[in-house]
C-alpha cells in the first residue's frame, strides 16, 4: 500500500491553527514564510514515500534480532537511513548553533508525523534522537554540547533514553544501576536496562546513551537519580570515535508490534559515563527528554491513523460487496457506499484530523513559551503547552489504537490477515498508549500537576479561549452555528470536571486520580474539537476568498462531523468523572 503524506492538510493546520501569525513574526524566525514549510514537508513527503514507506511491510516481516551479540536489522533500513542523514531530516527543528535549520515546531511536529507515517519501526530512531538532543540542550555543559550535539543533530549519530529496569517499570524510584565516581571526572556505570528503542544498531557511526543512575550515597527514591551519558564508542579528542565502551546488548525483544525497531536489553558493565548537571537530579533533566518523547509518541498516534485511515479508504473504494440499502441498483457496489463504512472511515479521518489540530496548536505554544517576545507571553504559552502535552499524548495514542482497529473492520475479514497491511497498523499502534508513560500517567500528570496544582487556572485560560471560538460559530454561516452548540456543551462539561476534581482536591485522592483517563480523554475531545471548529472557520473564510474548493468543503464536512458524532462522547465522560468514584472504591476485584 503506497503512502501519500497529508501535506495540504499539515500546512492549513499550521497556517490556521499552530498561531502561524504570532510564531512567524518572532526575530528567531525572520524572513521565513509559509512557502518554506511547504517545500521542506512536500520534499520529506516525498521522501518517505519512495524510500521509507516501502521498508514497512518488509521490515515488519524480517523484524530485527541479535547474531553473535551484533543485532541484525530489516534489510533496506541502514541505507534508508543514511540517505535520511544525508539530506538532513534530522536537523528540521533544531538550533542553527549546532547545524540545525531551525524551523519552527510546528513544521519539525509535521515532519515527525510524515516519517512515522510511512514507517513507525525506522522513525522510532530519529525520535528517541530527538530526545537525546532536547536533554542535552537543557542540562548539559558547553563542553558536553560541543562533543555531542552537532553529530546528533545531523542524524550521524543517534541517542536512546535508558530508565526503564527489569525489576522497575514506571517507578523510577525502584532504579538500581550504579555509578561509581573516578578520580578523572568520569563514573563507572553498571547495571541492565530494558526496552531500550535502537538501543543497539549499525545504523550510525556511535550511539549517545542517556542513562539513569545513583551514586553510592545518593538518597533514596527519585531524589536520588542522576543523569549519564554513555556514549556506545568513546570520542577522542578530535572529535573521531575511538574504542567500545562497556555496553552490551544480550538480546533485542520479541513483540506483538514494531517489530522492525529493535527494542534491546543493555547491560552496562563498569562502562565509562559523563555527569550531565548536578548530582541527584537526573529525574528533572530526563523529563525534558521524557516531554519531547511523550508529545512525540502522540504524533506517532496520529501518524500511524493517518497511515490506516489511507489504506481503508484505499481499500472501500476497490472493495465490490453488496447492493446499497437505499435499493439504487441491484448491483454490487464498492462498499465505500455503504453507510456504516460511510461512519467508520468518517471516524478514522476526523479523530486523525481532529487530533493533528490539537498537536499543531500545542507545537505552537511550544515556540511561544521559548520565544515570545514578554515573559509573560512565555508564562502563558508555556503553562498551556504543558497542560496540552499529557492530552497530544494520550488522547491521540488512544485514537491511533481504535483507528488502526477500524481499518480491519472496514477490511472486513482481509483485515485479519496480515497480508493486507490493516494488521500490521494495528499491531504498531498499540505500544504507542504504553510507551514513555500509560495513558493512566499521562492522565495522573494532568490532574495533580497541571490541573490541582495551580487551583485549576491553565485549564480555566484554555476553556476562556475557547469560548472566544463559540462566539465566532454563533455568529458564523448555517455549519458554524450548527457546530456551536455541540463545542459549549463540550467546554461546559469539561469545566464541570475541572470544578469537580478542585472540590475533591486531598480529600478524596483515589476519586480525582480515578478520574484521571475520563478526564483526560475529554479534555483531549474538547481542544481536538476546538481544533475542528477553528479549521471550520478557517475553511470558510477560504472559500470566500475561491481558495480550493473541494479541500475547504472537506474541511467543514469533517468538522460538522466530529461534532455530532466524537465530541457528544464528552458528556460519557464527565458521567465518568463526577459519578463514578463510588463503584470504582467499592468494586470487588
Amino acid at each position: 500500500m503506497s503512502f501519500d503524506a497529508p501535506v495540504q492538510d499539515m500546512l492549513f493546520n499550521i497556517e490556521h491553527l499552530s498561531r502561524w501569525s504570532e510564531v512567524s513574526g518572532l526575530d528567531k524566525y525572520d524572513g521565513l514564510e509559509l512557502s518554506d514549510a511547504a517545500a521542506v514537508l512536500e520534499e520529506l513527503g516525498r521522501f518517505c514515500s519512495e524510500e521509507i514507506a516501502p521498508l514497512n511491510a518488509s521490515g515488519d516481516e524480517a523484524g530485527s534480532h541479535v547474531v553473535d551479540g551484533k543485532v541484525v536489522l530489516a534489510d533496506g533500513f541502514a541505507e534508508a537511513y543514511a540517505k535520511f542523514v544525508e539530506m538532513g531530516w534530522q536537523s528540521l527543528p533544531h538550533p542553527g548553533d549546532f547545524g540545525g535549520q531551525d524551523l519552527p515546531r510546528a513544521v519539525g511536529a509535521a515532519a515527525t508525523e510524515v516519517l512515522n507515517a510511512a514507517n513507525l519501526s525506522f522513525a522510532l530512531c530519529p525520535l528517541l534522537t530527538d530526545g537525546a538532543i532536547e536533554a542535552l540542550l537543557t542540562a548539559g555543559s558547553e563542553e558536553t554540547k560541543a562533543i555531542y550535539l552537532e553529530n546528533l543533530v545531523s542524524g550521524k549519530w543517534t541517542g536512546t533514553m535508558n530508565l526503564t529496569e527489569p525489576q522497575a517499570g514506571s517507578d523510577l524510584a525502584l532504579v538500581r544501576s550504579r555509578a561509581e565516581a573516578q578520580a578523572d571526572g568520569t563514573y563507572k556505570i553498571s547495571g541492565t536496562k530494558i526496552f531500550i528503542t535502537y538501543g543497539e544498531h549499525d545504523m550510525s557511526e556511535n550511539t549517545v546513551h542517556l542513562v539513569l543512575a545513583r551514586t553510592p550515597d545518593a538518597p533514596a527514591g527519585v531524589k536520588g537519580i542522576s543523569l549519564f551519558l554513555v556514549p556506545k564508542y568513546m570520542v577522542n579528542a578530535d572529535g573521531s570515535v575511538g574504542s567500545r565502551n562497556s555496553v552490551i546488548c544480550p538480546s533485542v525483544e520479541h513483540k506483538l508490534g514494531i517489530k522492525a525497531s529493535p527494542t534491546a536489553v543493555l547491560q552496562f558493565e563498569e562502562a565509562t559515563g559523563f555527569l550531565i548537571g548536578d548530582e541527584n537530579a537526573g529525574l528533572t533533566y530526563m523529563f525534558e527528554m521524557m516531554n519531547s518523547a511523550r508529545y512525540a509518541v502522540g504524533l506517532q498516534g496520529i501518524a500511524v491513523g493517518e497511515r490506516a485511515y489511507q489504506q481503508a479508504l484505499a481499500f472501500a473504494k476497490e472493495r465490490v460487496q453488496s447492493a446499497p440499502v437505499d435499493g439504487s441498483t441491484r448491483e454490487a457496489v464498492t462498499i465505500v457506499h455503504h453507510p456504516d463504512v460511510r461512519r467508520m472511515l468518517m471516524r478514522m479521518r476526523v479523530l486523525t484530523e481532529g487530533a493533528r489540530g490539537m498537536a499543531m496548536f500545542a507545537a505552537g505554544c511550544q515556540d511561544m513559551a521559548r520565544n515570545a517576545p514578554t515573559t509573560e507571553a512565555q508564562v502563558e504559552a508555556k503553562a498551556l503547552s504543558e497542560f496540552l502535552t499529557p492530552l497530544v499524548k494520550g488522547f491521540s495514542t488512544e485514537n491511533g489504537v481504535e483507528v488502526a482497529s477500524l481499518g480491519v473492520q472496514v477490511h472486513g475479514g482481509m483485515g485479519f490477515i496480515e497480508e493486507t497491511g490493516a494488521a500490521q497498523h494495528y499491531r504498531d499502534a498499540r505500544i504507542l498508549p504504553i510507551y514513555e508513560g500509560t495513558t493512566a500517567i499521562q492522565a495522573n500528570d494532568l490532574v495533580g500537576r497541571k490541573t490541582l496544582r495551580d487551583g485549576g487556572a491553565t485549564a480555566r485560560a484554555l476553556a476562556a479561549l475557547i469560548s472566544e471560538t463559540e462566539t465566532e460559530l454563533a455568529a458564523g454561516s448555517a455549519a458554524a452555528q450548527a457546530v456551536a452548540p455541540g463545542l459549549t456543551a463540550a467546554r461546559q462539561a469539561f469545566e464541570e470536571v475541572v470544578s469537580h476534581l478542585l472540590s475533591l482536591n486531598k480529600s478524596d485522592m483515589p476519586a480525582a486520580f480515578g478520574a484521571g483517563v475520563p478526564y483526560l480523554m475529554l479534555a483531549g475531545n474538547l481542544v481536538s474539537g476546538w481544533q475542528m471548529a477553528r479549521g471550520l472557520l478557517a475553511a470558510e473564510a477560504a472559500l470566500e476568498r475561491g481558495e480550493d474548493p473541494a479541500f475547504m468543503a472537506a474541511k467543514i464536512a469533517s468538522a460538522r462531523f466530529y461534532a455530532d458524532h466524537v465530541l457528544c462522547e464528552v458528556e460519557v465522560q464527565r458521567s465518568r468523572c463526577v459519578s463514578g468514584a463510588e463503584s470504582l472504591s467499592e468494586a470487588l476485584l
